[in-house]
């Protein structure tokens, strides 16, 4: 059955004849573009539209701004609730640990990374659209932050030698500046989807993400050995960081504290097992192995009876009250000095969450508003900074752990807030004794999926080496110079690629396969056959003032569109001229076709004219700026003058418009623009069949 359908296939035939169509007869014929247009709106009028209010419409924007009423009441019990309680619930216990240690790398006391776990939660689950995206913490965001702080707050607040009214004063302020951040990240996101800028997150591609999200794993692990070790060490901001910093662990190696050190090393041991033990048997395991918060307990009680932190020096978390903090606005003082950088986070912070959650709506077959994610996480920065919580985003982790643990819809949130919020109000108090080299470890484990990134370095040169070209500089960017300014490089060395990719495209020349209308370039198929006389060119990029001399200069070394052999062919069109004033007769003389010389050269207007059409394909002409409009209109000219027949095919609209504007129709007839190449082709072959080109009504054309 399947070889005789082969079979029929085969040997289908397609045979098409119509007219030839230029652009305006096929307009004329069908309609353009513009017949299908409404009259634009007088500002008025869309004024009055846009204030126009009743009560549907008023219910229908009131769902897309708050998403928790429209899946809400859709919600299916039964089918849905126990796998969101069992991923919220895991996530929580994620949380707890990894909310602690993400503040210690945010420079800011572990209690405001639980705070930090808790309201961008809440706020996500009533304003979020991706079902399976987990918000709080995330390993970039916190590390971005504390390199701000530490940049303008230089005093260290691990010194052992302050006391504690000293720490809790330092702490204060960098939590301070942290929830400034968070506040203006959230400021910045609303009036990005007040301006419906959500298309923005599109110019971090997927190798500048997964580059600088892998490299930042570097100064993460780099930034958390002096906890690791016991070791008091500044923390450095600004270029060569993760070489400064390992200088510097060197130069210190002889102060490490031994019992913190052995202490890292079972954590290692430990959770090391028991992340790739989860990552094998994901799928067979109803729920991850909570090694974090068992090694949290484990080594909160060990430290607690041993009185590791008096007899050995231990640096552990201190006091963790409980309950919230009283609501008040950020410091905002310190906003003029935290601009820049916090448009920085910002991008980072919702394209990664953009990212996160077009990756799981994809895979579970449900779309995200963009625009809406700038509002959801813009709302829960700005909330969460006045609860002193530091920049929040979609965590990596924490969203692989719940779609992996059955997680369906955003009410997994409300699980996971729960039990962050147990922990606050009556169990945070009892992590006073944990070791801070704990939350190093657990900070540096949570990082595996990050440096696993490098796996997929060989597949992405085979698939495309630019992208491995950005991924690669952008990845040396960020470990090299600060985490800042690699972004910025890695995002401009990707845009200059797009910018050399339309430069490097080439001009083909394109052959017509036999007895069919396809055309295909002719370096590729031998196969493949050019009309004698004709010369059909493509470009496959946009032409614009970056790439339209590099365009010019490949069209005249095809086809041979040079200056001398315009001066020639006007040479001998002057001296034809001059004969003709001197009233020499070519019939009368018997001579069929004049011949002139002037310096050895043969000036006939038909003397080296082997090319009498060119087509200009400009199907893959995604759109022209003015100069590429006007670089048209000097080849109409110097083709007019060469003798040369210019025809234009597969126009798009923008394109064509944009010639229009320019006056190209100046120097082209309507009727030297058309459709298609084949149009174009039959045309030309026809018209120079018959030795004359008309511009009166178009011939058939059958293929």
């Amino acid at each position: 059955m399947v070889s005789g359908y082969i079979a029929a296939l085969s040997m289908s035939t397609l045979a098409v004849c119509r007219s030839i169509y230029t652009e305006e007869q096929f307009h004329k014929t069908y309609g353009s573009p513009k017949d299908l247009e409404r009259p634009p709106l007088r500002l008025r009028d869309r004024l009055a539209r846009s204030c126009t209010c009743s009560a549907h419409a008023f219910l229908q924007l009131l769902k897309r701004r708050v998403p928790i009423l429209s899946w809400l009441p859709k919600y299916k019990l039964k089918k849905w609730l126990l796998g969101d309680l069992i991923a919220g619930l895991t996530v929580g216990i994620v949380h707890i640990p990894q909310g602690m240690a993400f503040a210690l790398l945010t420079s800011v006391a572990p209690v405001h990374g639980l705070y930090t776990s808790f309201f961008p939660v809440v706020l996500y689950m009533l304003l979020g659209t991706g079902h399976h995206v987990s918000t709080g913490t995330f390993a970039v965001m916190s590390l971005m932050t504390g390199s701000v702080i530490d940049e303008h707050l230089a005093q260290n607040p691990l010194d052992r030698n302050l006391t504690s009214e000293k720490q809790s004063d330092i702490y204060a302020q960098r939590i301070g500046m942290a929830a400034a951040i968070a506040f203006l990240m959230g400021i910045i996101m609303v009036a990005m989807f007040v301006l419906q800028l959500g298309f923005l997150s599109t110019y971090l591609s997927e190798p500048i993400v997964k580059a600088f999200t892998n490299a930042a794993a570097f100064h993460v692990t780099i930034s958390q050995i002096q906890n690791m070790l016991g070791l008091p060490l500044p923390r450095f901001t600004g270029s060569f960081t993760i070489f400064k910093t390992l200088a510097s662990v060197f130069h210190s190696l002889p102060k490490t504290n031994v019992t913190e050190l052995v202490i890292s090393i079972l954590c290692l041991i430990v959770l090391i097992p028991i992340k790739e033990l989860n990552a094998r048997f994901r799928t067979k395991l109803r729920t991850p192995i909570p090694g974090e918060i068992v090694m949290v307990l484990v080594a909160t009680g060990v430290t607690f009876a041993s009185s590791l932190d008096s007899r050995y020096n231990v640096q552990i978390v201190g006091s963790i009250p409980a309950g919230f903090p009283a609501p008040k606005l950020p410091s905002l003082k310190v906003i003029p000095k935290i601009v820049g950088d916090t448009i920085a986070i910002t991008f980072v912070g919702y394209a990664l969450s953009v990212s996160l959650a077009m990756i799981y709506a994809e895979k579970h077959r449900y779309s995200i508003d963009s625009n809406q994610e700038l509002l959801a996480h813009g709302i829960s920065n700005i909330v969460s900074s006045l609860f002193t919580c530091f920049p929040s985003s979609a965590t990596l982790a924490t969203t692989n752990i719940l779609e992996s643990a059955g997680g369906h819809t955003q009410l997994s949130g409300f699980f996971t807030s729960g039990v962050v919020l147990i922990v606050l109000i009556w169990i945070g108090p009892l992590f006073n004794y944990l070791p801070k080299a704990v939350l190093g470890c657990i900070n540096v484990v949570s990082l595996r999926q990050m440096f696993l990134q490098f796996r997929e370095l060989p597949e992405l040169w085979k698939i495309s080496k630019t992208d491995f070209s950005v991924w690669v500089v952008t990845w040396m960017a960020v470990v090299v110079l600060n985490v800042e300014v690699g972004l910025a490089v890695g995002v401009v060395f990707s845009m200059m690629t797009v910018v050399c990719r339309t430069q490097r495209a080439q001009c083909t020349v394109m052959g017509r396969a036999v007895s069919t209308e396809i055309y295909r370039p002719v370096e590729q198929n031998d196969k493949l056959y050019e009309i004698p006389g004709l010369k059909i060119l493509s470009y496959n990029s946009p032409i614009y003032y970056g790439n339209r001399d590099i365009f010019k200069e490949a069209v005249s070394r095809i086809v041979g569109l040079t200056q001398e052999k315009i001066r020639k062919r006007e040479k001998a069109l002057l001296v034809l001229e001059q004969a003709r004033k001197m009233n020499i007769s070519v019939v009368d003389s018997g001579i069929a076709n004049p011949v002139f010389q002037q310096d050895g050269c043969i000036l006939t207007p038909e003397a080296d004219m082997e090319i009498k059409s060119l087509i200009i394909d400009c199907t893959g002409v995604i759109f022209i700026d003015s100069a590429g409009a006007h670089l048209f209109i000097q080849m109409c000219t110097d083709c007019q003058k060469a003798g040369m027949y210019l025809l234009l095919a597969g126009c798009n609209e923008k394109v064509l418009r944009t010639l229009q504007c320019s006056g190209i129709m100046d120097h082209l007839s309507a009727e030297q623009v058309f459709v298609t190449v084949h149009d174009a082709a039959c045309y030309a072959e026809q018209n120079m069949a018959s030795g004359s080109y008309h511009l009166g009504p178009v011939p058939p054309l059958c293929c």
